[in-house]
C-alpha cells in the first residue's frame, strides 16, 4: 500500500482544537508557559454549546474547547478517553469537494457536524467545513475551504449564527 503524503489540495493546518474541562484554566496554563497574549478571551458559542479560547502560536490557531453542557461534544470526548487532549486538526484545503472525494476514495466516511447537524460540506463562519468519521490516531480530521473576502461578506450578510 502506498501512502500519499503530498496531497496538493491541503494548504496548511487551519487550527488544532483541544478538548478541555475548563477553557479559562487551560488558557491560564498556556498564557503562563507559552506567553499567549494576556487579552485572549474565552468566547461562549451558545449554538454549539461550547466555550472556546482562540489564540495563535507559531502561526497556527489553537482552540481550547469546553462543553457548556454535560454530555456535550468535548465533555463526552474527555469522558470517553479519561483525559483532556487534542480533539481534532482542521486542514485548510483549496477545494473541499476535491478533498472529500479524495478521502472517500480512500475509504473515509463523513461525520455529522455536532454544531450544525449536517454531514458533508456546509457553511460555517470562516468557510465550508466537513468532518471525517475516521480518526487518525484518535484525532478527528476536519477540512475547511476558507471563504474568499466576497464569500465571507455574503455569509455574514446571510445572518447565519456563529457556532
Amino acid at each position: 500500500m502506498t501512502v500519499k503524503s503530498d496531497n496538493p489540495n491541503v494548504k496548511s493546518i487551519k487550527h488544532m482544537a483541544f478538548a478541555v474541562k475548563d477553557a479559562t484554566a487551560a488558557l491560564e496554563a498556556y498564557a503562563k508557559f507559552l506567553h499567549v497574549p494576556a487579552d485572549t478571551e474565552v468566547i461562549h458559542f451558545p449554538k454549539s454549546g461550547n466555550k472556546v479560547a482562540l489564540f495563535y502560536l507559531g502561526g497556527i490557531e489553537y482552540q481550547l474547547c469546553q462543553s457548556t453542557e454535560v454530555g456535550g461534544r468535548f465533555d463526552a470526548w474527555i469522558k470517553e478517553r479519561g483525559a483532556e487532549g487534542l480533539h481534532h486538526i482542521c486542514y485548510e484545503v483549496d477545494d473541499i469537494d476535491v478533498a472529500l472525494a479524495h478521502a472517500q476514495a480512500q475509504g473515509a466516511d463523513l461525520r455529522e457536524c455536532k454544531a450544525c447537524k449536517k454531514t458533508g460540506s456546509h457553511a460555517h463562519p470562516e468557510g465550508w467545513v466537513a468532518f471525517l468519521d475516521n480518526d487518525a490516531g484518535g484525532i478527528e480530521i476536519e477540512f475547511m475551504q476558507v471563504y474568499t473576502p466576497a464569500q465571507l461578506a455574503a455569509y455574514e450578510k446571510s445572518g447565519a449564527q456563529a457556532v
